[in-house]
C-alpha cells in the first residue's frame, strides 16, 4: 500500500493498514488508513471520509467486501485489506445476456 505512512506503523506495531475503495464509472478513489486493531469494515468505511451516500450507494451488509468476497459490516479487518462498498447494478446480469443474445441474431 503506497500511501502508508511508515512511521505510523512503526509507532503501533499492531495497527492495521487497509486501503477503503470508492469506484465509480468516472473515477476511483482509494484512501489508506491505519486502525487500531480490532477494527471493522464499517469503522474503516466511516475513518475513510469517503461520500458514499453522495455517490448515491448506500452502505449495508448487502454490498461490501474485502477483495471482491463479500463480507459483513461487522466483521474485522486485516491488515492488507482492500475494503470496498459496491454500486447497485445497472441492469441484471441474466437480462444483460438475453439482451446481447438478441441483437446478436
Amino acid at each position: 500500500m503506497s500511501n502508508l505512512d511508515p512511521e505510523v506503523l512503526d509507532d503501533n506495531p499492531e495497527a492495521v493498514a487497509v486501503e477503503v475503495v470508492l469506484a465509480l464509472p468516472q473515477r476511483q478513489q482509494v484512501v489508506s488508513l491505519t486502525l487500531p486493531p480490532g477494527s471493522t469494515i464499517e469503522a474503516a468505511i466511516e475513518q475513510s471520509g469517503l461520500d458514499f451516500n453522495g455517490a448515491g450507494i448506500t452502505v449495508s451488509d448487502e454490498n461490501v467486501g474485502v477483495f471482491g468476497q463479500p463480507r459483513r459490516l461487522q466483521e474485522e479487518v486485516r491488515a492488507g485489506d482492500r475494503v470496498e462498498v459496491y454500486r447497485p447494478l445497472l441492469i441484471d446480469p441474466k437480462q444483460a445476456r438475453r439482451l446481447r443474445a438478441q441483437s446478436q441474431g
